[in-house]
């Protein structure tokens, strides 16, 4: 007598449900990859998000046709998207949403990481931020007389002032010899860290904007700030080692996010804090015009995800609503360990 065949029973549904589910992602991980096209918008896409045309335009293909390539990523898990009014822009995925397979994911992402961009795209890659950075800095120069109220379109400064003065002042610094400030506005925050720090630093790519803070702390005598005119990434922060980074609502009127935040990380002294105040993602694409936004806010995981790649973790979130619909993020990062970071 020969041995029937196992039967199958409906106990084992699930198992074999399941199987096939990971073959069919497996599959479609592995098919999406498996183009040198999408393996370098995969590299592109290593510290920063893009748009569409943004995309198209760096590796001079037609939209259609990324298109589909993009979708083709999105689908096996390799890129997420995030709207921005009637723009989408691309970023990569986050490990971990499919557990099954963080460690091909995680290895995909590595491998092009040590691959060597074509220059045509890195010569694009920097043609692209550069105009970001002049559409943003052309609209300060324009408007710096009316920075108020277009601060208040959205959020104004004594909407979110308190509760940022409150995290700074809970904060478990190690020291209190020296501040930064990146984008100090009309200089009303830079009130808060003269008193608290020996030295305060405030950092603007905008004369205008840099003048008008200058003349604020003028007039509240305070005689411990220093102005420096350029960004982040200027020479003239060598050697700066900073206690205190403050950044508040400038992240989305910046070219690449994630890069002011690891230049912020880099002056951060031992002990030191990174402290970030932004608009939570919306879909107002009029800000864009009317307050010289480039980003529409952030998810909070993005942030979080900046500050982890410079080894800071996340040690206090503040949210707070306004009444016109935004939502702001206030963020302290250091080098905290989330259980110590709790008890604040």
């Amino acid at each position: 007598m020969t041995a029937s065949a196992p039967v199958a029973t409906l106990a084992d549904a699930p198992e074999q449900c399941s199987a096939e589910l990971q073959l069919t992602a497996l599959a479609a991980l592995c098919k999406a990859s498996a183009d040198p096209l999408r393996l370098q918008v995969l590299r592109v896409l290593r510290k920063d998000s893009f748009g569409v045309s943004e995309l198209c335009a760096l590796f001079g293909i037609r939209q259609p046709a990324l298109s589909h390539h993009l979708k083709v990523m999105a689908s096996a898990g390799l890129v997420a998207t995030r709207r921005e009014g009637n723009s989408i822009f691309y970023r990569r995925s986050e490990l971990g949403q499919r557990p099954e397979l963080e460690a091909l994911q995680s290895r995909i992402f590595e491998t092009v990481d040590g691959i060597e961009l074509p220059a045509p795209v890195k010569e694009g890659l920097q043609q692209l931020y550069r105009q970001r950075e002049e559409n943003s800095r052309d609209f300060f120069r324009d408007n710096a007389h009316k920075f108020r109220q277009q601060q208040d379109l959205i959020a104004s400064y004594g909407q979110y002032a308190d509760t940022v003065a409150q995290v700074l002042a809970e904060a478990p610094l190690a020291n209190f010899h020296t501040a930064l400030e990146v984008g100090p506005g009309d200089g009303a925050f830079l009130e808060q860290l003269s008193p608290r720090f020996k030295r305060v630093v405030a950092l603007d790519n905008a004369v205008t904007m840099l003048d008008q803070a200058r003349e604020h702390v003028a007039k509240a005598g305070l005689d411990n700030v220093e102005f420096i005119h350029g960004d982040t990434a200027t020479r003239k922060l060598q050697g700066l080692q900073a206690d205190c980074v403050v950044i508040n609502m400038v992240l989305h009127h910046t070219p690449s996010p994630g890069q002011v935040i690891r230049d912020a990380a880099s002056h951060l002294a031992p002990g030191g804090m990174l402290l970030v105040t932004d608009l939570c993602s919306h879909d107002q694409g009029w800000a864009r015009e009317n307050c010289g936004d480039l980003w529409l806010g952030f998810d909070p995981q993005d942030l979080g995800h900046w500050a982890a790649e410079t080894g800071l973790t996340d040690i206090a979130s503040v949210y707070l609503a306004q009444r016109n619909g935004f939502q702001v993020q206030v963020r302290l990062f250091g080098h905290l360990t989330a259980k110590e970071g709790s008890k604040l």
